[in-house]
């Protein structure tokens, strides 16, 4: 009598063991896939004569401007003020940034098209020639792009 009810046991334990298995088979299976990182190719160029940093949509995906963040320091230390992309006017910038950058273009970062503010005399540090200026585009996803030039 004991080997049977044995064998009942195993048999309700390795069916339950199975039922959670397939279970999570099931919630791994349905993970959103848009959850990758944006594919892109981006190029940063920096003008310290118009303190104006800019930077150019290569190539890959088209990115959702409203979704980026974009992070820029200067010889090692971020600038005080961040530009809040898409934006006309904010703290430490000029106002009219260029191209998806302002707030009046769409949303949408194509291939061709390039993004670009000036530093305001408020922000902190200034562009100088020579400076090495690092450029981090990203989105809550990940890093899109991480981004170094000198300022001519």
């Amino acid at each position: 009598m004991t080997r049977a009810a044995s064998s009942v046991v195993g048999v309700v334990v390795l069916v339950g063991v199975t039922v959670l298995v397939a279970a999570s088979v099931g919630t791994v299976a349905t993970v959103d896939p848009g959850g990758t990182v944006p594919l892109a190719h981006l190029t940063l160029s920096a003008d310290a004569g118009s303190d104006r940093v800019a930077l150019t949509h290569e190539g890959g995906e088209t990115l959702d401007v409203a979704a980026l963040s974009v992070t820029v320091s200067v010889d090692g230390t971020d600038l005080a003020h961040q530009p809040p992309v898409p934006f006309f006017a904010a703290t430490g910038f000029e106002s009219g940034p260029t191209g998806p950058f302002n707030v009046a273009s769409d949303d949408d970062w194509s291939a061709g098209e390039t993004a670009g503010f000036r530093l305001a005399s408020t922000n902190d540090p200034q562009l100088s020639e020579g400076a090495r200026v690092e450029v981090v585009v990203a989105t809550g996803r990940g890093v899109i792009a991480r981004l170094e030039t000198t300022a001519t």
